[in-house]
């Protein structure tokens, strides 16, 4: 088991791996998980909303999540530094695209 984890690490060592970035793996896997279990429990048709074509949840919330990743590169390409307030506008675009706000 040792060498099958000393590969790995060899293997990732050129990744980022911080506290940060495994907060994010997470999250990302419990919306997925929370999403699935939402789709079996409480199916749902199509509705437009605030981008004016029909969407379902997974469809907004991929919308969601490829929208703060172009927000948060451009961002870093414009302004660089810190991504709080990049982070601030990905979640506002996230509600509107769910349309909670």
């Amino acid at each position: 088991m040792e060498g099958f984890l000393a590969h790995l690490s060899e293997g990732t060592a050129w990744m980022a791996w911080t506290w940060q970035t495994g907060l994010f793996f997470i999250a990302l896997a419990l919306t997925l998980t929370l999403m699935t279990w939402l789709a079996a429990a409480r199916p749902e048709a199509p509705r437009v909303g605030v981008l004016h074509f029909p969407t379902t949840r997974g469809d907004r919330l991929f919308l969601a999540l490829l929208g703060a990743a172009f927000i948060h590169l451009a961002w870093i390409a414009l302004v660089g530094g810190e991504l709080g307030w990049a982070s601030g506008l990905s979640l506002i675009w996230a509600l509107a695209v769910f349309r909670l706000v």
